[in-house]
């Protein structure tokens, strides 16, 4: 990790920022009437139907739904929201019951019932979308009520990690009244009860959110309303950022952009730097001729240099990574550093010539140009320079927008491409099962049985999660083993704002996502 300072001199402040707590260096201040908190940021939701949504979306989702648990502000495990409890009732853990607050209600008066939390959750895994989040429900067998407070869950397996499932955006409550139970909803009306209200929605531009007056559940909102503009690039986000058009940004900061409101003076402007979960990562075709041999698949991971990327294409902005759970987890491991050291072209020339191969390896790389950031492109530029510099490979760059890109993945075109992961729920689990079995978050079949079979299960047993550790550490070995993954780097968290802004260290939930409700206009000095 790099630990160069972090700085904005004159006025503007820097609060460090832990993912998991706030540490309130900014002062607090009570809702006021000088209009909406306009937020900018770079991810803007791909469907407003949250059965369908896999992705960043579960930004907006975050803020207009409920889920039955959430995580209150300093919370480093899932907590009641619109449920008033909720807990394993056997030793197994796989029975979970919650009871509902009472007086629940969506934004339109409807009531939130136990019916609608059975709803919401049974048509996540009717409709199975394509890039939806029914993959997260695999341990749940059936759900089941008692009259219009109690919901239990079965699950078909032990699974501790299921409260942190139903704390994700993905599991958010709608109403039946208003919500197929066989397909997506279509439009751009929501109905959700959660601390804020949609009033207008236009694709891609923005999202107006006002107070929910319905809300009950544990966010304290330090605003009245909120308005998120969606921006095609960083530059023009903090353009407007800079001309006062938005307050805060997040998601979606160049690097370029990062280091300069680090390294100028700007007595209007803030910076919040902390840690982060992202990652980012290569995904290795094994039915591509070259990219499925193993020993092509090492070659790769012995030359690759981490620590350049970090720093000529992400200015230290991020970190290197050395293994699919990132640093600050528990059960981090450095498999790959441990393993492979140092790049070097030499042993990945041995690599190649113990395996009978004696000639430049030909690879395609793929990557999106509209999904992880500006700065994609110009790691491909680099991994290329870096792969093609050993004199071992001839590498072809290709890239298509995230729509199309989504598409020839899933068909298995691509023999290498690049991927980037926010976690669903903030333990080693998530950051290992979505990626491996037949089934899997890549569009890539990855059967490991030693993973799916033994490890996963034993661990998901498991309700202290600290005792993981030998099971989520033999994993990551298994994936350095298999190098069918190779982990790039890891994020930092940057939220930019407006000096006039205070809660932006207290806005980011474990998860990355950003709650909108810390946010507010600060009343004194």
């Amino acid at each position: 990790m790099s630990h160069r300072n972090r700085f904005l001199r004159g006025a503007a402040a820097i609060a460090s920022l832990s993912l998991v707590a706030g540490c309130g260096l900014l002062s607090d201040g009570d809702p006021d009437d000088q209009g909406p908190i306009v937020v900018g940021t770079t991810s803007a939701p791909s469907t407003l139907d949250p059965a369908g949504a896999w992705d960043g979306s579960w930004e907006l989702y975050r803020n207009i739904f409920q889920t039955l648990l959430a995580y209150p502000n300093g919370a480093t495990t899932p907590q009641p929201d619109a449920a008033r409890a909720c807990s394993f009732t056997d030793s197994t853990s796989r029975t979970y019951r919650c009871q509902l607050r009472a007086g629940l209600k969506f934004a339109d008066g409807d009531p939130l019932t136990a019916a609608a939390v059975k709803h919401s959750i049974d048509r996540i895994r009717t409709i199975d979308a394509p890039g939806g989040p029914a993959g997260l429900l695999g341990s749940l067998d059936r759900v089941e009520t008692s009259g219009d407070r109690d919901v239990v869950f079965r699950l078909n397996k032990p699974d501790a990690t299921f409260p942190f499932v139903l704390a994700t955006p993905a599991m958010s409550l709608v109403d039946p009244d208003d919500y197929p139970a066989n397909s997506l909803r279509e439009g751009t009306e929501v109905h959700g009860s959660g601390p804020y209200e949609l009033r207008s929605y236009e694709e891609g531009e923005r999202a107006d959110l006002v107070r929910n007056d319905n809300y009950r559940g544990f966010a304290k909102r330090q605003n009245d309303a909120v308005t998120i503009r969606y921006f095609k690039n960083s530059a023009g986000m903090v353009e407007a950022l800079r001309d006062k058009r938005i307050d805060v940004t997040y998601r979606g900061l160049a690097a370029d952009d990062i280091v300069a409101l680090q390294e100028h003076d700007d007595e209007e402007l803030q910076l919040v730097d902390g840690a982060g979960t992202d990652i980012s990562y290569l995904v290795f075709n094994p039915a591509d001729p070259w990219a499925g041999r193993i020993a092509v698949r090492k070659a790769v991971a012995q030359l690759v240099d981490r620590g350049a990327i970090a720093h000529k294409v992400y200015k230290d902005t991020v970190d290197p990574l050395y293994s699919m759970v990132p640093k600050g987890l528990t059960g981090h491991a450095t498999g790959f550093f441990d393993d492979y050291g140092e790049p070097s072209a030499a042993k990945a020339r041995k690599i190649l010539t113990d395996a009978g191969i004696t000639r430049r390896v030909p690879l395609t790389l793929w990557y999106t140009t509209d999904r992880y950031g500006s700065e994609t492109g110009l790691m491909f530029q680099e991994l290329k320079r870096q792969l093609d510099g050993s004199g071992l490979f001839t590498i072809t760059l290709k890239s298509r927008p995230w729509k199309s890109y989504v598409a020839g993945f899933q068909k298995h075109e691509y023999p290498v491409f690049g991927r980037g992961w926010f976690p669903d729920f903030p333990d080693a689990d998530n950051f290992i099962a979505p990626f491996v079995g037949e089934h899997n978050a890549l569009g890539t079949p990855y059967p490991v049985k030693e993973i799916t079979g033994r490890l996963l299960p034993h661990a998901r047993a498991e309700s202290d999660r600290a005792q993981t550790v030998k099971d989520m550490e033999a994993a990551q070995q298994i994936m350095v083993d298999d190098a069918r993954l190779l982990p790039l780097w890891q994020g930092r968290q940057f939220v930019a704002a407006s000096v006039d802004i205070s809660g932006g260290e207290q806005a980011l939930d474990p998860s990355t996502v950003m709650t909108m409700w810390a946010l507010h206009r600060k009343t004194s000095w």
